[in-house]
């Protein structure tokens, strides 16, 4: 795998806020109808938490989405990423000279 490393938290944190953002949704409405801290929710948003399955759900049914659908978007996000490639580094002449 020569891609960029990527972690899950942050991909499923990135993805449900992108979907919280598009659904026009504040933090303090979604973390209420979760039930989990404003905190807490901004954290896991972040990918600084690391969710567990039950607050992910939890998560989804607040943003009325499926949790196959948010997995279906961080897998893809995940493809992405392990599919970029680092470009070489090339070295100038005088550089390699020296």
């Amino acid at each position: 795998m020569g891609g960029a490393s990527v972690l899950l938290r942050t991909v499923l944190g990135e993805s449900l806020r992108e979907i919280r953002v598009a659904e026009g949704r504040t933090l303090r409405e979604v973390s209420g109808a979760a039930r989990v801290s404003l905190g807490y929710l901004s954290e896991v948003e972040r990918g600084q938490k690391e969710a567990s399955s039950e607050l992910v759900q939890a998560i989804c049914d607040a943003l009325d989405v499926s949790l196959s659908q948010v997995l279906l978007m961080v897998s893809e996000k995940m493809e992405a990423a392990e599919l970029v490639t680092r470009l070489p580094v090339v070295r100038s002449r005088a550089a390699a000279a020296a």
